[in-house]
């Protein structure tokens, strides 16, 4: 499905969030930045943007980014070309369940709209956790649900049959568009994820919430086994 959608996942992204997202991936990298990482993992990097922001911001970090998905990794390649940003960002397909790492090799761990697509949330948490370093920080983005009316119904109305249907004329994909709705939907946001994240093993967990709950930005830290 996402090798479908790859050449107009980008243009999507943009256009069906209003450019929010490209917000809310500057938050987060802007609360890592304090952590100064040398080694930066990118999981279910897709076409790059969460690790393109990370680099343009952590000019001394290191960057792997890995993806499931060949036809998304074709486009991040393009666009790490184009910024020349190759020697500091390398991305590469690996499943974010069976990451070909090291145990304790990274300093810290991002997510942007990845964790709802594992098909083991906990495995890939667990995964995560053990290939970053005890003490290093992981930083989550993803959809959560607004809980505030009216802001909640329109949301919902936006998610179920606007953003389905703009999804479908753009991409010609009929399932994929339909399926975000859906993951978000099952996704464990809030208080929820946090209890997940602690029983992957991390802690001093914390959930930011982002425009009315529409996303959160979680922050969690790992460490020793």
């Amino acid at each position: 499905m996402f090798d479908s959608i790859s050449p107009k996942y980008d243009l999507l992204n943009h256009l069906l969030s209003v450019n929010i997202d490209k917000i809310w991936r500057k938050k987060a990298i802007l609360k890592l930045k304090p952590f100064t990482p040398k080694k930066l993992l990118d999981i279910a990097t897709g076409t790059g943007d969460f690790a393109i922001q990370a680099g343009k911001r952590l000019t001394s970090t290191q960057i792997t980014g890995i993806d499931i998905s060949e036809g998304m990794l074709n486009i991040a390649r393009k666009k790490l070309q184009k910024k020349g940003l190759e020697k500091q960002i390398e991305v590469l397909k690996a499943d974010s369940e069976n990451l070909p790492f090291d145990k304790n090799c990274f300093d810290a761990a991002i997510v942007g709209f990845g964790v709802r697509n594992f098909e083991n949330l906990e495995k890939g948490l667990a995964e995560i956790h053990r290939v970053l370093k005890p003490g290093a920080v992981l930083f989550v983005l993803e959809f959560s649900k607004p809980e505030k009316t009216p802001f909640k119904q329109i949301y919902y109305f936006y998610f179920r049959h606007i953003l389905p249907l703009v999804g479908r004329m753009v991409s010609k994909d009929k399932s994929a568009y339909t399926y975000l709705p859906e993951s978000v939907k099952e996704f464990p946001a809030g208080n929820d994820f946090l209890n997940i994240l602690a029983d992957a093993g991390f802690v001093k967990n914390k959930c930011f919430r982002q425009t009315f709950g529409i996303a959160s930005i979680y922050e969690a830290h790992a460490v020793a086994d």
